[in-house]
């Protein structure tokens, strides 16, 4: 931030506002958390842990997800994303599998509509070390390319203020950078999962993963030094069938980016209507997790056959809920998940995930 604002008159409209700047000015950062993230974070394979990619049960899921944060303190952040996953065997004489995926998002935030646009691809290779309990270890890379940028046309100087009032057509007297910059991200990662109990319905996953390994230059003024900081993530869950129509899931994550750190976790309950042929099943889906020092988020999600819908709501509860009257981000995500023509016979149906 000092090295953006180093010219006096420099002023950027609303900067009161702590958190709109340190968005507003995170490419600049030398140790910025400049990830996105999700409250329904189990959610975002791709962006959680590579390895992740392409393990669930059925033969491909797409997604699309939205979140809309700070609203009653400043312009919203929003995020918009869409992905997709697949997988395929190896080869008909054991289960091993390969896993592919490829994910978009666009984040807006701030007076001066700071933006970042990225496109990641994700592929892993899944060995199966034991075919009885579903256990399989796996490994998965991904790469992105990213655009951040901002809207110079949307900021005000204090040049522009004669006698305290906003001139917009006064001069700024001031030298802007290129509004946009863009660069390459990688990132790799591990995971194991098995399943234990009476018809395996227990099952655990762990893993770890790390992203921006190459770290990235982040400077709309092209400083040196100013690099993405690795980004290292653990990854943990379980789920299990408490009953025949009632299961229960637990997700944990934890991430570290400088000096930045966010723990999450929490737990949701499902139960399971279907009629007797099997044909028309609804689950409903109700639980809370918690941000450690930042949020309360109650999660609901209805499923449908094939087409599930999640919400939630960032309850704020950190220091920042004074200001924020308690209100964090909206978020919304949607996926279809299903099976390939012809593909029924069980090929593709190798791999295991909580579901609820």
């Amino acid at each position: 931030m000092k090295d953006l604002f180093k010219n006096p008159r420099i002023h950027i409209k609303y900067s009161i506002l702590l958190l709109c700047l340190c968005f507003i000015t995170m490419p600049v950062l030398v140790h910025a958390q400049a990830d996105i993230h999700f409250s329904q974070f189990y959610e975002t394979s791709i962006l959680r842990n590579p390895a992740l990619t392409g393990v669930f049960a059925d033969d491909y899921k797409l997604g699309a997800y939205y979140r809309n944060q700070w609203s009653t303190i400043s312009n919203p952040f929003q995020t918009g994303l869409v992905s997709a996953e697949t997988h395929a065997p190896v080869s008909h004489m054991n289960n091993d599998f390969f896993s592919f995926g490829l994910l978009g998002y666009d984040d807006v935030a701030g007076s001066i509509d700071q933006k970042i646009t990225a496109i990641y691809l994700a592929a892993g290779y899944n060995k199966c070390l034991n075919n009885d309990h579903k256990t399989f270890l796996s490994v998965g890379f991904t790469g992105g390319y990213l655009q951040y940028s901002f809207d110079p046309s949307k900021a005000t100087f204090n040049n522009q203020y004669v006698n305290g009032h906003y001139d917009p057509n006064a001069p700024i007297l001031e030298t802007l950078p290129n509004p946009k910059f863009t660069f390459f991200d990688v990132g790799a990662g591990i995971n194991f999962n098995t399943s234990t109990g009476v018809d395996n319905k227990t099952t655990y996953v762990f893993g770890v993963s790390g992203y921006h390994f190459n770290q990235a230059d982040l400077s709309y003024y092209q400083v040196p030094g100013l690099t993405e900081e690795v980004r290292w993530n653990v990854n943990a869950g379980m789920s299990t069938a408490v009953t025949e129509n009632i299961g229960f899931m637990a997700q944990f994550n934890y991430a570290n980016e400088g000096t930045y750190t966010e723990l999450i976790g929490g737990g949701i309950i499902s139960w399971t209507a279907a009629s007797h042929d099997l044909q028309d099943v609804y689950v409903l889906s109700c639980g809370a997790f918690y941000r450690y020092d930042d949020a309360i988020i109650p999660v609901v999600k209805i499923k449908h056959k094939n087409l599930s819908l999640g919400v939630s709501y960032d309850v704020n509860v950190s220091t920042l809920k004074e200001a924020s009257l308690m209100d964090g981000g909206f978020e919304m995500t949607l996926f279809i998940t299903g099976s390939y023509s012809g593909a029924n016979n069980g090929v593709y149906k190798k791999t295991i995930c909580p579901r609820f």
